[in-house]
């Protein structure tokens, strides 16, 4: 903070004296470096808040994923899916990627809410077991 201090003043200084015909009259100096102190703590206070509204909706850039990942992780994923019986993989294809509630995923199969339950539990452990990072690497 001592720092950012620092050149605030250095900041203010340069700016009141680096131009003859700007520099104010010795009396009203200090009064003159400290309203552009105060205007430059302003300024950089708005610049900081703006960046600080923009910076999120930038993104991350360094974290940009390759597209064959993605083609990778989508085989990997559908390969998975296969190994689960239909009644798994149809409810965790209206549970997870339709994103249906419980009751509404059983009222699509036609089966009750526990049994879709189970299908979920079931396909959850197998899919976990398949997906694994120490079976990816």
């Amino acid at each position: 903070m001592t720092g950012q201090a620092e050149d605030l003043v250095q900041d203010a200084l340069v700016r009141a004296f680096a131009r003859p015909l700007r520099a104010p009259r010795p009396g009203a100096a200090e009064a003159y470096v400290r309203v552009i102190m105060v205007n430059r703590f302003i300024d950089i206070a708005r610049r900081r808040s703006r960046w600080n509204r923009a910076a999120p909706l930038l993104g991350d850039a360094e974290v940009a994923s390759d597209p064959a990942d993605q083609v990778l992780s989508r085989e990997v994923m559908l390969a998975a899916l296969d190994d689960l019986s239909p009644r798994q993989r149809a409810c965790v294809v209206l549970r997870f990627y339709r994103d249906l509630p419980v009751a509404q995923v059983a009222a699509v199969l036609g089966v009750g809410e526990g049994t879709v339950k189970r299908y979920l539990s079931e396909a959850m452990t197998r899919l976990a077991a398949r997906l694994s990072p120490a079976d990816n690497g």
